[in-house]
């Protein structure tokens, strides 16, 4: 066991060995990796846990950097474990250059039909009970994607919990994938025109780059493929607080005069790879849509919902907006089958991703009955218009689960835990001890 110290904190590494189907304890084991955070000088303090569930799918806990972020609030109460959620970090990797090991595309689908919320609670349930015993509970911080599995986590184990804090992650308990990005892209319209009525000069800009790659698509650095629907998939920025100051730097620098005239300058295709490749997390890409699929709501296939429902929303069609003289708008958090054309680390998963798109009957993943029952204390943090979650969605959950104290704020976007200084944790914390 490693333990190292950092200015203000002591982190001690954590592995466990859980079962990959914990119907199936028995069978083949994953490695699930933790990183434990304590104040320095409370090492030995009793201090109850606080369990973090990072955004995604499929992106590690966040690595700390001493007493940064939401730590140091955290770190006033708790003793606090980052979890890299299977198949992330340093927990047993799924990436193109893991998964052939599991054998052919559906051999690849059907393990990866494990790396959903249920699976992460349940190797919460099996990690609370090394660290705590059967009798222990912990709180759990869970942010956006991670939020979605606290939910899970209330329906199928609350006796497990003590407390839990929610930042902009309520999902819809009975929403189809088709539903969540039918209320999704006119949420993104709007965050488009916020954007252009900041950076009014960007209209032209964004149309200038689209045009140029329409006519002949540039190749990343890294050898992806920036065509225009990748480019306006750079939008996902602009669910963040910063995200559209970021993404005007981005396109005020696009290009260079050369020999010839302007070409697109290589610190603008670097930054574009940046912010466009998947190689770090390639989940986020290959499960992002399986995390909506229930059973219980709709027995059929997520089927590329993202790329479905863009259909309905014409105003998203670069093509049809270089024609008049509308905006080019920028795509969000939505996940399309080109994406595993245009990023060399997600070209191998194509077929995978495919099969996973095609799955029916996704095994539920929320409870409404245990829900309504529920008695753990929780908050959640509701941004208002968020880009990622709806706010409608959310409130409903909301409502739905017995004793959910709510904070709606359009004070921060949904990256309000990771920017606030403490103060979003702060708020939760003081809602659930019943101080606000």
């Amino acid at each position: 066991m490693t333990v190292l110290r950092q200015p203000g904190t002591v982190l001690t590494d954590h592995t466990f060995a859980v079962p990959l189907d914990h119907a199936v304890p028995d069978g083949e084991r994953i490695e699930i990796y933790a990183r434990e955070v304590v104040a320095a000088g409370r090492e030995r303090d009793p201090l109850p846990w606080l369990v973090y569930l990072q955004g995604g799918p499929g992106s590690g806990s966040p690595r700390p950097l001493g007493r940064d972020g939401w730590l140091p609030r955290a770190l006033d109460d708790f003793r606090v474990l980052l979890l890299d959620q299977r198949g992330t970090g340093r927990s047993t990797p799924a990436t193109r250059q893991t998964l052939p090991i599991r054998g052919d595309a559906a051999a690849q689908a059907e393990y990866l039909a494990h790396f959903r919320a249920d699976s992460i609670v349940r190797d919460c349930e099996f990690i609370r009970r090394r660290l705590l015993g059967e009798d222990g509970r912990w709180s759990v911080l869970g942010q956006s994607f991670g939020g979605f599995c606290s939910v899970a986590y209330l329906s199928t184990a609350p006796e497990g919990l003590r407390e839990v804090f929610i930042t902009g992650g309520l999902p819809g308990l009975d929403v189809t994938a088709q539903d969540v990005y039918r209320a999704a892209y006119p949420r993104i319209e709007r965050k488009n025109a916020g954007h252009y009525a900041r950076y009014p000069d960007d209209v032209e800009a964004v149309r200038t780059i689209v045009r140029r790659l329409r006519d002949a698509p540039a190749r990343l650095p890294g050898g992806g493929l920036l065509t225009p629907e990748a480019f306006q998939s750079l939008g996902l920025m602009l669910g963040s607080g910063t995200g559209s100051h970021t993404l005007h730097y981005l396109v005020e620098g696009a290009f260079v005069t050369g020999p010839t005239g302007p070409v697109f300058a290589d610190s603008f295709l670097a930054e574009a790879e940046q912010h466009l490749s998947l190689a770090g997390h390639p989940l986020f890409a290959v499960l992002h849509e399986s995390i909506y699929g229930q059973r219980s709501v709709s027995a059929g296939a997520t089927g590329w919902a993202a790329e479905a429902v863009r259909r309905e929303f014409p105003r998203f069609d670069a093509d049809l907006a270089l024609a008049g003289d509308a905006p080019v708008l920028f795509t969000g958090e939505t996940i399309h089958p080109w994406m595993f054309e245009t990023d060399p680390a997600l070209a191998p998963l194509r077929e995978t991703a495919e099969l996973l798109a095609q799955r029916e009957k996704w095994p539920d993943l929320y409870d409404p009955a245990r829900l309504a029952a529920n008695d753990i204390p929780v908050a959640a943090a509701i941004y208002h218009d968020d880009m990622y979650v709806d706010t409608a969605h959310s409130l409903a959950t909301a409502r739905a689960v017995r004793g959910l104290r709510t904070w709606v704020t359009d004070e921060f976007e949904h990256d309000g835990l990771r920017v606030s200084g403490g103060r979003v944790l702060d708020r939760l914390i003081r809602l659930v001890r019943g101080e606000l």
